[in-house]
């Protein structure tokens, strides 16, 4: 395993849970890569800053359980963990938000670049995430 791409993906999470989005933001390429959870691609700082400022609107998500894998080069990563969250208010296309609890795995994909996040691949099971917040 690389330190170094571990270190950047640990540096990763701890922005997103402390909720620091210009900590966040900054691990990340200009050009980086977002493929969302059964979404397009979207490309660019810009553009995941936006993503990322509609998700803290209707979730409060704490990332735990984190397992990072890495190729030896540092290149890429897998990261396999679990979401505690709370969904806060009603996402479009989604069924109705009021404070509901959630416990998710979750796994991404990266690619590093420069030692900076090029690319982000999450998954999640959807269908999972829906049981849970309907039920």
């Amino acid at each position: 395993m690389n330190q170094i791409a571990a270190q950047l993906l640990t540096d990763y999470y701890a922005a997103f849970n402390r909720q620091d989005m210009a900590a966040f933001l900054a691990l990340l390429t200009d050009d980086v890569i977002h493929d969302i959870n059964q979404g397009g691609r979207e490309v660019g700082k810009a553009a995941f800053a936006q993503f990322m400022d509609r998700m803290n609107a209707h979730y409060k998500e704490e990332i735990v359980n984190i397992s990072i894998t890495t190729n030896e080069a540092g290149d890429r990563a897998a990261v396999e963990f679990t979401v505690l969250g709370e969904y806060l208010s009603t996402d479009e296309g989604l069924p109705e938000a009021n404070g509901q609890q959630y416990n998710l795995p979750a796994g991404a994909f990266f690619d590093i670049r420069d030692g900076q996040v090029a690319r982000v691949t999450n998954y999640y099971n959807l269908e999972d995430w829906i049981a849970q917040v309907s039920g």
